[in-house]
């Protein structure tokens, strides 16, 4: 049921997405271009509405037997209402702040919390005060994180259902039904939806989209994969790399140059690999292949040996960092790694 399911929300997706544009451009919800932005050319916004619907006419027919399937959706209805008015009104970050808060507290109060944090050779870390802090620092930054790679046509519904993928298989084997059943739901809604939106596209999923597909991904991340690994929230973490580490690093480059955490640039990665001559669709496809390798690095790590663990998450780490500085992340002299390599390389000629 929950395949057929699916495909009722890709067809679902797929038939609403033409009537939400319509809605878009009918009620003014539109993306002008700017200095900042990548398209030339008007755009309608607020596509997410489509994966919402889709999403939600899934959850009504199946209604997953779990105390957390209200929750979610009550704490969707409150993303997807602020996403709407901020795809239409471009709403202070301060409001789009508090309206997440509450969305991640919904969920809090569900009893979802990380409450300890595995360690290696069997250890536990309990949080204790911090549990809940922790919680709705994760459900927000997540949202986040998906809503700041949302610059180019396609690439955060397409990571998004990169990782919707992984967090499906990852349950089905460990037996999770309802991150399974609602992580295929999900995917099916987006991919209905990435057709549209894949350059040149006809629809932009707006913040109503990427927040929405953050926070479904964030709580899905808690409820899955927090303690089935020496490393807790590890296996997520690895999966999100690139939302994750394109918003870390932005916080850093803004702290660097000393501009506020809010403030727009153009030097996230899609911006950076623009630069370096790739083209909309050749950049899309390249950050494509990134979180797919993350996510076979966390299928590997969810089921690899302590020491066969610690290479893994060393190996990312790496990857990361090479790619930050090779392409200018935090800024074109940040080169410690490239810098010592070559320092290196020097050494050995004259010797």
């Amino acid at each position: 049921m929950v395949y057929v399911t699916f495909l009722i929300c890709f067809l679902a997706a797929v038939a609403l997405t033409p009537l939400v544009r319509k809605l878009a451009i009918r009620i003014g919800a539109t993306d002008l271009p700017n200095a900042r932005k990548v398209h030339q050319t008007i755009m309608p916004r607020m596509g997410g509405l489509a994966i919402y619907l889709a999403f939600l006419a899934g959850m009504l027919i199946l209604w997953p037997d779990s105390s957390f399937t209200l929750p979610l959706l009550i704490g969707s209805v409150i993303i997807i209402l602020t996403g709407v008015l901020d795809d239409l009104y471009s709403l202070s970050p301060k409001v789009k702040i508090v309206a997440h808060f509450f969305a991640a507290l919904v969920i809090v109060q569900s009893g979802i919390q990380v409450s300890f944090i595995n360690l290696p050779f069997n250890g536990v870390l309990h949080l204790y005060w911090l549990s809940v802090p922790l919680t709705l620092l994760w459900i927000m930054g997540i949202t986040n994180a998906i809503n700041l790679i949302d610059g180019l046509d396609g690439l955060a519904v397409g990571v998004s259902s990169i990782v919707l993928l992984t967090m499906a298989g990852l349950s089905l084997i460990q037996g999770n039904m309802f991150v399974f059943t609602v992580s295929t739901l999900l995917l099916g809604s987006a991919l209905g939806f990435l057709p549209y939106n894949f350059h040149p596209a006809k629809i932009f999923m707006g913040d109503t989209g990427s927040y929405f597909l953050g926070y479904v991904i964030s709580v899905l991340a808690l409820l899955g994969f927090k303690n089935v690994t020496l490393f807790s929230l590890v296996v997520p973490i690895i999966i999100l790399a690139v939302p994750i580490s394109d918003t870390l690093f932005a916080i850093i480059r803004r702290l660097v140059n000393r501009k506020p955490l809010t403030a727009p640039d153009k030097s996230h990665l899609h911006h950076c690999l623009l630069r370096y001559g790739f083209t909309q669709r050749q950049t899309v496809v390249l950050i494509y292949g990134m979180s797919a390798m993350f996510a076979l690095a966390a299928i590997l790590f969810s089921t690899s040996t302590l020491l066969g663990s610690l290479i893994i998450i060393i190996s990312v780490m790496l990857i990361i960092e090479l790619v930050v500085e090779g392409v200018g992340l935090v800024s074109a002299n940040y080169k410690p790694l490239l810098n010592a390599y070559k320092r290196i390389l020097g050494l050995a000629k004259v010797k």
